[in-house]
């Protein structure tokens, strides 16, 4: 019987042993036990060595894995293969090859090439994995089931027109609703027959030559989107359903890529199908730590708050960057450790070992070219695996608790970015970080969120450009502002459907009685213009005026209060910021781009209204660079404290004693953070009712 829960937080990577002559293999174990791995993911990129032909499969290679896997301790995320098909399945099998949006068939080569609605490549996946899954049911070293990888690509093949055709069948169930929604009396596009419906790509539908964003029918192009993502839901359903026939209470997973931001694929629409979620992320040396926290707290967002893996990062470099320079010393270590702050149960690496050949050659690895444990990389993976290690089961499954709840919403991004707006600089995601950043510059935890999460355990929802107001969610979020609830939403909301259709009667919308207000007009600025927001009335520290960019609504309030006001144009003085009072809640929009430093500090003002605070006093200074998150467990909270910056930081955690779990050291007051490190403070719960506060630091310095 497999566990579906980790021993620890499991620490690893991608091993492809298969690359090397078997003689390494040993010393390969040797290596992953002094570093203190005791999980590889293996059998990933191996479809071609399992399966030389249509009806022959060879096992015995990774029969030997295994069993040297479990001889030596380790776990094995038993990768299913199916990411890059068998050369001979391309050959003999065309239908499996993809087709680009400009009409391009391609060859045999790269990975991510297989079509999913191909009948070829969803017959002999399911068969290759049901064959995986019977053979290695009980072996002891299997943990976890990682299906194909990093699964996703757009295709325009005849496979997907005629699957599309079906899709659209089972949506709109007629014609004439269809072409209602597709707004198809524009330009003559009226459709008489499902067979004259086409792919909405480069060769129909495309604007901007081979950009797939920019259609003529956005509509259109939104179902695509969907389809596609539906698609590839329906491959990996295939193994997972194949794998669960042999072993029903396997994990069965698959590695999220682009970041956790992986715009073709609505994960949130995945995640009921993961065991557990998990995160391929590579930032580069100046990423700022805000965007990786962000995708982490995403990928806690998309089980409802559950722990995920980080599946993949670089323990060092990276490949395919134009320049692609070391991760310095520490801050491989400083950012695992923020990955399991923000809800990982596990810390890992592409890859284990470096290839020799290839493309990833060059991609960092535990094991260098140098074939040692001599190298200033090893050295740190091993301290980084023997903290893991000495920290055993204390953090798995601690929860992140949090009273802000950010929406996320992938069929609002793909419509927001489908052309024919105000703005082509007008991009969802970097919104979505820019208020982001707002809460984590004041260490205020937040949730993501979709359209169908519960709205009633959180004091504040922020909503950044919602375009798209989805069937009765108005007046779900009317429900929970009558009831007490702080809603914020932005510029270009409540525009349009589901389907991309404008609402009729004015913006916002169905927002519209939420918010207080109707918009006349939409101005854009370009990158270099700015506009003034003017505060009409104090918010905490807030007053005077800051710039704002991007889009200026005309904005005509219809009971809400004006909060600011713009500064210049022919539309100075009229509302920029807006706060309606409506039941017991209150609704702010705002209809402009604010300053960030305006957004950190309106954010902390709203979070102070609503009795919510960091684990950091407010009165503290707490310098940009540190980094605070808590994770909660039985009686206990762990309070991570994270120093990104290259100086030494002081943070006070108060006069009642805790425990520090790195260094197994009982800490009070005044404690140093060397430049790049970390500290993980256990404090008991009950603590929250003495004198101190329950999060352990109360306080830092430089």
């Amino acid at each position: 019987m497999i566990s579906r829960t980790f021993p620890k937080i499991m620490y690893g990577g991608d091993y492809n042993p298969e690359q090397f002559p078997k003689d390494i293999w040993d010393e390969d174990m040797r290596l992953f036990g002094l570093a203190g791995i005791d999980i590889a993911t293996v059998n990933v990129f191996s479809w071609s060595l399992n399966q030389p032909d249509e009806e022959t499969y060879e096992f015995g290679w990774l029969d030997e894995v295994m069993n040297k896997l479990h001889e030596n301790g380790m776990y094995a995320c038993l990768g299913t293969g199916t990411a890059a098909h068998p050369a001979w399945m391309a050959r003999k099998c065309p239908d499996i090859l993809t087709v680009t949006t400009d009409g391009k068939k391609r060859k045999f080569g790269r990975r991510h090439n297989s079509c999913p609605n191909s009948p070829t490549f969803r017959h002999y996946a399911e068969v290759l994995v049901r064959k995986l899954a019977e053979r290695y049911k009980g072996h002891p070293a299997l943990l976890l089931w990682h299906v194909n990888n990093e699964i996703g690509i757009r295709c325009y093949c005849e496979n997907c027109e005629h699957a599309f055709r079906e899709w659209l069948k089972n949506r709109y169930g007629t014609l004439e609703r269809l072409n209602e929604a597709w707004y198809t009396r524009f330009w003559g596009h009226t459709f008489y027959d499902w067979e004259d419906i086409v792919l909405p790509s480069a060769l129909s539908e495309g604007l901007s030559g081979g950009n797939s964003d920019q259609t003529a029918f956005q509509g259109m192009t939104l179902d695509y989107y969907r389809f596609n993502s539906d698609s590839w839901l329906a491959c990996y359903q295939l193994e997972y359903n194949a794998i669960k026939s042999f072993i029903p209470d396997a994990v069965v997973t698959t590695n999220f890529q682009g970041n956790g931001t992986y715009k073709p694929l609505d994960y949130f629409k995945w995640a009921p199908y993961l065991d557990i979620v998990a995160l391929d992320i590579y930032p580069e040396n100046q990423t700022p730590e805000s965007y990786m926290a962000l995708r982490y707290d995403l990928m806690r967002g998309l089980k409802n708050g559950a722990p995920f893996m980080l599946m993949e990062q670089t323990p060092s470099v990276l490949n395919w960057k134009t320049v692609n320079p070391t991760k310095r010393p520490g801050v491989m270590r400083l950012r695992s450790f923020q990955a399991v702050a923000r809800g990982a149960d596990s810390v890992m690496f592409f890859q284990l070992r470096r290839s020799l050949g290839a493309y990833e050659k060059f991609h960092g690895a535990v094991i260098d070219h140098a074939g040692h444990e001599h190298t200033r990389v090893f050295r740190e993976c091993t301290e980084l695996g023997q903290e893991l290690k000495q920290l055993g089961n204390q953090l798995l499954d601690a929860r992140v608790k949090s009273k802000i709840g950010i929406l996320f919403d992938w069929d609002n991004w793909w419509a927001v970015e489908l052309g024919g707006g105000p703005s082509a600089h007008l991009k969802y995601v970097d919104h979505i970080q820019k208020y982001y950043d707002a809460f984590y510059d004041n260490h205020i935890q937040v949730d993501f969120i979709h359209v169908e999460s519960d709205l009633s355990q959180y004091e504040l929802v922020v909503a950044p450009v919602l375009y798209m107001v989805k069937p009765g969610y108005a007046e779900k979020l009317e429900r929970y502002v009558k009831n007490g609830g702080t809603f914020l939403t932005t510029f270009y909301s409540g525009v349009a459907n589901e389907n991309d259709l404008v609402t009729p009667g004015g913006y916002p919308g169905e927002l519209r009685e939420l918010l207080g207000i109707w918009v006349e007009e939409l101005d854009a600025l370009h990158p270099d213009q700015k506009n003034q927001l003017v505060l009409q009335t104090n918010l905490g520290e807030l007053q005077g005026t800051y710039d704002c960019s991007l889009l200026c609504e005309v904005v005509h309030p219809e009971g809400a209060e004006t909060v600011a006001s713009f500064g210049s144009d022919y539309y100075a003085g009229s509302p920029a910021l807006t706060r309606n009072r409506f039941g017991k809640g209150e609704a702010w929009y705002a209809a402009t781009n604010p300053s960030r430093s305006f957004l950190k500090q309106w954010i902390s003002y709203l979070c102070a209204s609503k009795g919510i605070s960091s684990p950091i006093e407010a009165h503290a200074h707490v310098p940009k660079d540190v980094e605070i998150i808590q994770r909660h467990k039985d009686e206990f909270v762990f309070t991570f404290v994270l120093n990104h910056s290259e100086q030494t930081q002081k943070i006070n955690v108060g006069t009642h004693e805790q425990k520090e779990l790195l260094s197994g050291t009982s800490v009070s007051g005044d404690v140093e953070l060397l430049p790049k490190s970390v500290a993980i403070f256990q404090q008991k719960k009950e603590a929250e009712t003495c004198g101190s506060a329950p999060s352990g630091p109360i306080a830092a310095s430089v």
